[in-house]
């Protein structure tokens, strides 16, 4: 055990180094990616991280060491509480130079059970009997299925940190209910009283950088699509974004109450970072029009810089199809999907709050011609990192 903290530590002084082809770094680099892992049974992961020879996590493993990034939250990296997923992302991929490229470590981790494929009891998608992943707190196989794992270099305050998961979506002030076709609630009142907003959890995170304080705001809303005409998933996905406006709005949401029975949202003039996959585009897609607006537009939220890259321009142009037809800059695309029905789109994002020195952000996702172009279809979506000085 010893020998293996002195490893990660010794790595974690060598993951301060930087590569050629690493974006330019101008200050803490904050990252989140949505690693699709795709993965339908539980501990199909963990396999794959004890192995050390996943070709999905070898690949995620060059991405982190390329960009670099001192705090990551990742996206769809599934719940075990088994095993302790940051060690073996660590030491058996992170640890291991992967395309040529530094090893990285993070000494410090932080992971809690999601809503995703934990059975309610409930009949939550109207299809007459309850069971199955449409009817879990939040659509899942099986328990953990789409988690969560954020990963630092900096040291992080586990132990205060508060999560979200029990928070009921009618306690949510104008909560949007759905409605059915009839023009009756798509959820019966007994049900709609006890249903749980955040589809996989609302995390607040400090980490303590240089003695000062950041507080990461992790979360992951449902796709806002997989419905029906009453677009409960839109609806919802609206909602737990609307969740993190009024955690960190001037208003004090003494509404929200934490799964501990604490309540109130983050102190005025505390310094944060919204991340993670968003579901949500500004203007193209299928989310409920102002969706993400009511984060980009906040007063107290600094959205200026808008990651960009060559290969989302270069995807978009090469595949044609519905990226024609879009509204949006295809260089902010963050996601690559289908493009007879979809396209791309950018709905993952790293929003820090008023205050914080914003000094860059990208997407990485190379142009052909480009280094690490070959890495980007490990997933459908692109990690997007932000430089920030506090």
């Amino acid at each position: 055990m010893r020998r293996d903290l002195i490893l990660l530590i010794a790595l974690g002084c060598l993951a301060t180094t930087t590569p050629a082809d690493e974006p330019a770094r101008t200050g803490l680099r904050v990252a989140t990616f949505n690693v699709a892992m795709g993965l339908d049974g539980p501990g199909e992961l963990s396999v794959a991280l004890t192995g050390g020879a996943d070709q999905r996590l070898l690949r995620l493993a060059e991405i982190l060491q390329r960009v670099r990034p001192d705090i990551v939250l990742l996206n769809e990296f599934d719940y075990d509480p088994a095993v302790d997923a940051a060690t073996l992302l660590n030491g058996n991929y992170l640890a291991h130079s992967q395309g040529g490229q530094q090893p990285i470590a993070y000494l410090h981790s932080f992971r809690t059970p999601v809503n995703t494929g934990v059975d309610s009891g409930l009949d939550l998608d109207g299809d007459g009997q309850p069971g199955g992943p449409g009817d879990a707190w939040g659509f899942g196989r099986f328990p953990g299925q789409y988690g969560m794992l954020l990963l630092s270099r900096y040291p992080l305050h586990a132990e205060q940190a508060r999560t979200f998961a029990s928070f009921r979506w009618s306690d949510l002030p104008a909560a949007r209910r759905p409605i059915a076709a009839d023009g009756k609630p798509f959820y019966a009142d007994d049900t709609w009283d006890v249903l749980r907003l955040s589809s996989k959890n609302h995390w607040d995170i400090t980490a303590d950088i240089d003695d000062k304080t950041l507080h990461l705001l992790a979360f992951h809303p449902t796709p806002p699509v997989f419905d029906g005409d009453e677009d409960r998933n839109g609806q919802r996905n609206f909602d737990e974004i609307r969740f993190w406006r009024e955690y960190t709005g001037p208003g004090g949401a003494a509404f929200i109450v934490d799964d501990h029975g604490s309540a109130g949202g983050i102190a005025p003039g505390e310094p944060f970072v919204i991340a993670g996959d968003f579901n949500a585009d500004p203007q193209d897609g299928d989310s409920v029009p102002g969706a993400i607006a009511q984060l980009l537009d906040a007063a107290w939220i600094d959205a200026q810089c808008v990651p960009a890259s060559a290969g989302a321009t270069e995807a978009a142009q090469l595949q044609g199809g519905v990226n024609a037809r879009q509204s949006g800059d295809p260089a902010a695309d963050t996601a690559d999907f289908d493009d007879r029905y979809t396209g791309n789109l950018r709905l993952d994002y790293l929003l820090p709050s008023i205050g914080l020195e914003v000094r860059g952000c990208g997407v990485f996702w190379p142009a052909s011609d480009a280094q690490g172009h070959g890495l980007v279809d490990v997933s459908d979506h692109r990690l997007v990192w932000l430089d920030i000085a506090l």
